[in-house]
């Protein structure tokens, strides 16, 4: 049996989860059913970043210890598993002490000669939590539009990604790294053609405020104590997250299996496509394979900011129009190579037209149908996902496998118009709508990836006696 090791990244802790991390999630989701339903074992991972300086910040700001800081925004992510009808087999939190050891297991296998220590100065941005040279800090904001810029000069450890611009260059460009969509491709290779340096992968005791996975023994003695940037302990997760450095799950879905997909957002493509390769060459272990590349959600097209106030809160919406909606919603109309913009007003819009009187609709005319004949239907198991599903799910377009999917649920409601069942009794009745009813099921199996629960209840109906039911998505 193929095997597949998928993740989601994982978000800061500093807040509550937001529309953009509910967006990544349901795509890893929807991928790890895809293929779960396709024939593979797979293993889907996710979990929270809680070694942040900006973590401490927070915490500092609501009067609270970080760990407790931590442990109650940790809680809201891991909420999302049943908000979302997620389906991870592990959520990892990079504060406990399983992955504080796995992150020192990685820093002492790297090579020792691609670790040193230098002093240095530079502007560091809390909010990325990543150094910026002078000339990308614009107004005292960083590229992606942070103003918390703070000037810092210490001694720390340093990675010499210096010695891996060739490798890196080749591994992604020849597709051993596989980075979807070509455009994320073209900019990592674009990234490292200016050239490759080395940074820094600690950071000191009283500026971390003594939180994070301390410096191990390997390193230099040296009288100031260090912490591990939190980079280089969060990218540690993919493995701690399957128990590394233990055997086990690890050797199973990392080190003997050549399926290693990261889905990640567009804005820390150079830390998981050139950084995380480098490491794990160093300390000689397998990288991933691919890595599908999201982009961001505007909200009313304005950035999602905690200062402007337009963050969406997923847990709200769900309450608000169902599971189901949302993560079509997300699904469908965020363009899965691209940025896209939440709406309300276009949720409201795409709900009442694709789902309640599309698919809803589509469904309550052939389940009444149907019940007008006493038509019952055998269980079926060998469903099959239809190639435009199944070819642009494998490409991570999950927008394109939708729509064509609604091409479908159009193609029937202009079959019923045509041929007129309703105007049939007994068994012309019954010839007619026996195929339109066995393809409203394959429909609802090729929705399962995306629609679990829609696709449950619809194949539920349709199998057996199928009788009339409320509708599956009522008009808002």
């Amino acid at each position: 049996m193929k095997r597949l090791y998928i993740t989601t990244a994982i978000p800061y802790v500093n807040a509550s989860p937001h529309v953009g991390f509910a967006l990544e999630a349901v795509q890893a989701d929807c991928l790890a059913r895809f293929f779960r339903a396709s024939g593979y074992d797979v293993f889907f991972a996710s979990g929270t970043d809680e070694n942040s300086l900006k973590n401490v910040q927070a915490a500092e700001t609501e009067g609270i210890s970080t760990q407790k800081l931590v442990d109650k925004y940790a809680k809201q992510f891991f909420d999302l598993r049943d908000a979302l009808n997620l389906t991870y087999d592990v959520f990892n939190r990079t504060s406990s002490k399983h992955h504080f050891k796995g992150a020192q297991k990685l820093w002492n296998q790297c090579r020792k000669e691609d670790i040193y220590k230098k002093k240095y100065r530079g502007l560091y941005c809390i909010g990325c939590e990543v150094f910026y040279k002078p000339d990308e800090i614009i107004d005292n904001r960083c590229p992606d539009g942070h103003n918390t810029i703070e000037e810092v000069e210490e001694e720390n450890y340093f990675f010499r990604l210096s010695n891996y611009a060739d490798f890196l260059y080749k591994l992604i460009e020849k597709d051993k790294l596989k980075i979807i969509p070509q455009t994320r491709k073209n900019e990592v290779l674009s990234f490292i053609k200016q050239g490759l340096e080395d940074f820094s992968i600690s950071r000191s005791y009283a500026r971390a405020r003594g939180w994070g996975v301390p410096v191990p023994s390997f390193a230099e003695a040296s009288e100031d104590k260090q912490v591990m940037y939190v980079w280089f302990d969060a990218l540690a997760t993919y493995l701690t997250a399957l128990g590394y450095p233990s055997d086990g799950l690890y050797k199973k879905y990392w080190s003997n299996n050549p399926n290693r997909l990261h889905i990640i957002g567009k804005g820390i493509i150079r830390f998981h496509a050139v950084y995380w390769p480098a490491m794990l060459a160093s300390a000689g272990i397998s990288l991933p394979t691919a890595e599908f590349v999201h982009g961001y959600i505007t909200v009313e097209g304005q950035k999602i900011s905690k200062s402007i106030g337009n963050t969406i809160d997923p847990f709200a919406l769900v309450k608000k129009y169902g599971v189901g909606p949302v993560r079509y919603y997300l699904l469908r109309e965020i363009p899965a190579w691209g940025d896209g913009d939440f709406s309300e007003s276009r949720f409201r819009e795409l709900y009442n037209g694709e789902l309640a009187n599309g698919l809803g609709n589509l469904t309550a005319r052939v389940a009444r149908l149907c019940s007008d004949t006493n038509l019952s239907l055998p269980q079926k198991k060998n469903f099959k996902f239809k190639k435009a599903v199944s070819d642009n799910l494998k490409i991570y377009r999950f927008d394109q496998a939708l729509i064509a999917l609604w091409d479908d649920v159009s193609a029937l409601d202009r079959k019923i118009n045509d041929e007129k069942p309703w105007e049939l009794e007994g068994a012309k009745l019954k010839k007619v709508i026996t195929p339109i009813a066995q393809e409203i099921r394959e429909i609802a199996f090729n929705l399962s990836p995306f629609l679990p629960t829609t696709s449950e209840k619809i194949l539920s109906q349709f199998t057996g006696k199928i009788s009339a039911e409320k509708p599956l998505f009522p008009r808002i």
